[in-house]
């Protein structure tokens, strides 16, 4: 029968693709939706990727905010105090210069003091004549007066500094009340610091000016005391 030889070809011919046909390993599971592939390890590993990456973003952004507020606080830190009182001080000074520098007949000059108590106040200034000691003696008045008419002035122009001492200091503690960085602070201190030298110089004028007038007076009434003696050394003597 012609049948039976040919299905034992058939039958050859499928044992024969069987044994060709290598064998296929085991792909991992995955599931196609409208033509596109979907694969949970690599979805899994792209949004591991993508929450580093995001990460990492993050830590740039609040470097860069770190420095920008770095930045910020370096220029706080530099900017110079908008207030300056060092022409008012320096002009509160010289004020007070001026008056010491108008001392009348005996200076603040160690050589002008010097020549003026050798000639009116000690030594052949008191033994003289008459006109002389008369002279003498009147410009040693002179000298007394002029000095405590300084004293005065010189305590004027001190208490006229106070209102402007004040002003001054009231603009001072503002702006370092209001101080928006280390360098306003340490120059609004440092005005104030100007501020208690330029009164510590009012308070050394008014002194140095009251001690020279009590010790022009001291003088005098010690010359007078010599003078008196060495006329009555004369009367007596005559």
């Amino acid at each position: 029968m012609t049948g039976f030889p040919l299905r034992r070809a058939i039958l050859a011919g499928v044992l024969a693709s069987a044994a060709v046909v290598p064998m296929i390993a085991p792909t991992p599971a995955y599931a196609q939706f409208g033509g596109i592939v979907y694969d949970p390890t690599n979805y899994a590993q792209n949004v591991l990727t993508a929450a580093r990456s995001l990460q990492q973003i993050n830590n740039q952004i609040q470097q860069i905010q770190n420095q920008a507020t770095s930045l910020i606080n370096e220029a706080r830190n530099l900017t110079s105090l908008p207030f300056s009182s060092l022409q008012q001080l320096q002009q509160q000074v010289q004020r007070t210069q001026q008056l010491l520098s108008e001392a009348q007949r005996i200076a603040y000059d160690v050589q002008d003091i010097q020549q003026a108590f050798d000639v009116r106040y000690k030594g052949a200034a008191l033994t003289g004549d008459h006109a002389q000691m008369v002279a003498n003696a009147n410009a040693r008045w002179e000298d007394s007066v002029g000095a405590f008419q300084d004293a005065l002035q010189v305590q004027a122009g001190v208490v006229g500094n106070i209102e402007g001492t004040r002003t001054t200091m009231d603009s001072l503690v503002s702006a370092s009340q209001s101080a928006t960085g280390a360098l306003q602070a340490a120059q609004a201190g440092n005005q104030l610091l100007a501020l208690q030298s330029q009164q510590l110089a009012d308070l050394t004028a008014a002194v140095a000016a009251q001690g020279r007038a009590q010790a022009l007076q001291s003088a005098r009434q010690a010359a007078e005391e010599a003078e008196g003696r060495e006329r009555f050394r004369r009367f007596m003597g005559n």
